[in-house]
């Protein structure tokens, strides 16, 4: 990878004793209750264009719920949500990104989320969310990384073309990276997105450092950074990462419009499948999509996106999860995709969507991310350690010590851990 708004007071009709005629009593019809759900999207008219699709119909479909809607901007929803925690104003249905939620979880503003089994089963790796192993969120999409190039490019500088089944190796990366500067054509040879901050650099980084063998925390207990986003391997990967900016592969003052690679100027990119649609259009079949690079320990990009959950002040959460199953359909799976680009949260959606059906051109995203994809530490210290590692490569592509970097990095994360008592 920021309004408060209260609850409406619930009540149901109670049952009328009626006598007439010698009939029996009989019941009114319950009121309808009312499902307040909150959005990050305010500003993306095409995602909120499902969103109010899939509203629309669910209130249709039935009498018992009403799914009303408010709309924030994704740079101020974070901070709405903690804001109407604090004041117990959350509305129902809340959306989460998917390594923030654990936090949400642990905070208490989160309830655990019933699916039915086939949908959560359905539903692939990064959809998901789980805290302490219980299901808290699920999402209609996930997003995966790639190297964006151009086949003319390649084929020109004489670097082979890599493929799923034979990713290049940190060698050839490198090599392709000297080629493509020698040349002559390009000013850089590597946009990293390096303009963009916040999320995008755990995200966009760490699986890199994770395919090197390192990694933000140690996974099996969660409760320490030292010797881990500081130890031998991810050190190894920083220090690495900074040579592509000191040999002049990739700029450190890389905009954060990103249109050099669509330009021509840059001959290779790191970017989600959310910006390969433009680039296939300028570049048709001469686009290339490639798998990450194989640094040792396999190819790897981020998983879990955006996802939709229940507050924990919910008094209707069996409305709320029924709408949640509901926007869960491929049909407004395949909306979502078709609408915003991103990979369909189930097979059986990827299927009817033309770019990410087989043969699809966007095809290989969906291996990228069943197949390479890491979720960040699901752990409530995560929003922690995902700031701490931000500004810890953020200095080193600035020409840091990378050891000195993420040693702090290191001693921050785990006094943040002990403060917290492991957030256990």
């Amino acid at each position: 990878m920021r309004r408060s708004h209260s609850f409406l007071a619930l009540a149901l009709v109670s049952g009328l004793a009626l006598t007439a005629c010698g009939t029996n009593a009989s019941e009114a019809p319950a009121e309808t209750q009312t499902v307040t759900m909150w959005s990050h999207a305010a500003g993306n008219e095409q995602e909120i264009a499902t969103v109010t699709e899939a509203i629309a119909d669910f209130n249709k479909s039935q009498t018992a719920y009403k799914v009303v809607l408010e709309k924030f901007p994704q740079e101020s929803y974070n901070d709405s949500v903690i804001a109407a925690a604090t004041s117990d104003s959350l509305p129902c249905i809340v959306d989460v990104d998917g390594p923030i939620m654990p936090n949400w979880a642990w905070a208490g503003y989160m309830q655990p989320l019933t699916l039915d089994s086939a949908l959560e089963e359905s539903l692939i790796p990064g959809a998901k969310g789980y805290y302490n192993g219980t299901l808290y969120s699920a999402g209609a999409w996930d997003a995966s990384l790639g190297l964006l190039t151009r086949k003319s490019y390649l084929d020109a500088a004489g670097i082979r073309v890599p493929t799923i089944a034979q990713p290049w190796t940190k060698a050839e990366f490198d090599g392709a990276l000297k080629a493509l500067k020698a040349s002559g054509k390009f000013e850089y040879a590597m946009d990293w997105g390096n303009g963009w901050t916040g999320e995008w650099f755990p995200y966009a980084y760490s699986p890199l450092m994770q395919s090197f063998g390192g990694d933000l925390i140690d996974r099996d207990s969660l409760a320490q950074a030292d010797g881990v986003i500081n130890g031998a391997k991810s050190v190894e990967f920083a220090n690495w990462f900074q040579s592509t900016f000191k040999n002049g592969y990739a700029n450190v003052k890389q905009s954060g419009d990103r249109t050099e690679f669509i330009n021509g100027t840059i001959a290779m990119q790191w970017n989600g499948n959310w910006a390969v649609k433009d680039a296939y259009e300028k570049f048709g079949d001469d686009l290339l999509i490639l798998p990450p690079v194989d640094f040792g320990n396999g190819p790897k990009v981020g998983a879990a996106s955006w996802q939709f959950g229940v507050s924990s002040s919910c008094s209707v959460p069996e409305g709320a999860s029924k709408f949640i199953e509901f926007i869960l359909q491929d049909k407004y799976i395949v909306a979502f995709a078709n609408r915003i680009g991103l990979i369909p949260a189930t097979a059986t959606a990827s299927a009817e969507v033309p770019n990410y059906a087989a043969g699809g051109p966007f095809a290989d995203f969906v291996t990228f991310s069943n197949d390479y994809g890491v979720k960040r530490p699901e752990t409530p210290a995560y929003l922690f350690i995902s700031k701490a590692y931000e500004k810890a490569i953020a200095d080193i592509i600035n020409g840091a010590d990378a050891q000195r970097a993420l040693d702090t990095a290191a001693d921050e994360i785990d006094r943040d851990l002990a403060d917290n008592d492991n957030y256990s």
